[in-house]
């Protein structure tokens, strides 16, 4: 696939703006976990037990290390997904990862971005 050096450039700098919004010892906040789905944002098949989540602005392919901040658990999603839809949250996390750092309902997590 042939791509222009604009083209590429846009892109870089689209990662680097999104990458400097999640400072190294980035966000914190509540998480949401969901279970359902037919394809996510980015066009993938959605899988419930995979270790993805949604963001509502991070690129899509990001790895971000998810710690339960209630027992000190985290697991590194991939960014696959757009949201959460609901106020006052930073991240939706797929059934697998939230089960992976003991996750039920809504917990409390920091969010680091992995290189």
């Amino acid at each position: 696939m042939k791509v222009s050096i604009r083209t590429a450039a846009v892109c870089l700098a689209t990662v680097i703006g999104a990458l400097s919004a999640l400072p190294a010892q980035a966000q914190g906040g509540r998480a949401s976990w969901y279970g359902s789905g037919k394809k996510t944002a980015n066009g993938e098949r959605f899988n419930p037990n995979g270790y993805t989540a949604a963001h509502r602005s991070l690129p899509f392919g990001t790895r971000v290390r998810v710690t339960n901040q209630s027992n000190g658990r985290s697991v590194v999603v991939r960014i696959n997904d757009r949201g959460p839809f609901i106020g006052g949250r930073v991240i939706d996390l797929a059934r697998g990862s939230a089960r992976a750092i003991g996750m039920s309902g809504v917990s409390y997590v920091s969010l680091n971005v992995v290189p």
